[in-house]
């Protein structure tokens, strides 16, 4: 039995190691990377001053191993039409990654959530605006939540669109069930100190994790912050899918509203359906009917 769990936790660790996940309790990096150029189309003009019609910002919040460019190349050129000011971060960048600029949201969680914070707080003086909109994808749905919860960021969001995500943790490839597991027999621990350099953040993901069980506790939802979610039952990362349901929030499975919707969890970034959910979420008042 012990040789079958060992066998077990080392293809975990195969996969920690190659990128798919990794660490819960990584050490922060000796100095976190914020990258601000090569931005989407449409996002981080810094000169934009918010309208009457869209008196807040959007802040886009990419997901793991992305960065901004790449994540928010469909959203940002259409909120940007929409009249819109659209800023966007790459954050969470080890020192090693800085360089190319990818892969991002690789550090802690927390970490990473104080680069979030410097950004808004730069989005807020540059356009006057008291408060921003979020729209997160993926660790860009998880993240954030630390700021809400632990930085004082609750009173500088209004709206928080969420994408693919995943408050109640993933339990992908059974890994939550295999490190309690490996607990109980001495083995999980080395395994996660060994891959700890590699991301910081991965782990933090896994239902059951001290930061999961921290950022739900007392409910996930952050007063005074409209929630919209946006799920997927092809996500193929979030499993399962419903483990992004948020009490209290408008939330939404792509297929439900469009039965041949096939796009899973990297494909959201680039949905219509998607896209159209979250002009309807941060313009209530214009809300306008979901086209298949």
């Amino acid at each position: 039995m012990r040789h079958k769990l060992l066998t077990s936790l080392c293809t975990v660790a195969a996969l920690l190691a190659s990128g798919l996940v990794a660490t819960v309790s990584a050490p922060p990096p000796a100095a976190a990377v914020t990258r601000l150029d090569r931005p989407p189309k449409g996002a981080n003009d810094w000169s934009c001053q918010p309208s009457a019609a869209h008196p807040r910002p959007v802040v886009l919040v990419h997901g793991l191993g992305a960065n901004m460019g790449m994540n928010w190349s469909y959203l940002s050129p259409k909120l940007k039409a929409r009249g819109y000011c659209v800023f966007a971060l790459t954050y969470g960048l080890h020192p090693l990654a800085a360089p190319f600029g990818s892969p991002g949201g690789t550090i802690p969680i927390q970490d990473s959530a104080r680069e979030l914070a410097v950004f808004i707080d730069r989005v807020l003086r540059e356009t006057g605006a008291a408060e921003v909109d979020l729209v997160g994808h993926s660790e860009g749905t998880f993240m954030p939540q630390y700021y809400l919860k632990f930085l004082g960021g609750a009173p500088k969001v209004k709206r928080y669109v969420a994408w693919t995500p995943l408050y109640d943790g993933t339990k992908l490839l059974m890994i939550p069930a295999l490190r309690d597991a490996g607990e109980k027999a001495g083995l999980s621990q080395p395994l996660i100190n060994l891959v700890s350099a590699l991301c910081g953040s991965c782990t933090q993901f896994l239902a059951g994790s001290p930061m999961q069980q921290k950022l739900v506790r007392g409910g996930a939802a952050v007063p005074g912050v409209e929630y919209t979610t946006v799920m997927s039952r092809y996500d193929e990362l979030v499993i399962p899918y419903t483990r992004g349901y948020l009490e209290g929030a408008d939330n939404f499975v792509l297929q439900d509203l469009c039965p041949l919707n096939l796009s899973e969890h990297a494909a959201v970034a680039f949905d219509p359906v998607a896209a159209q959910i979250t002009f309807n979420a941060l313009d209530p008042d214009h809300r306008e009917p979901i086209v298949c």
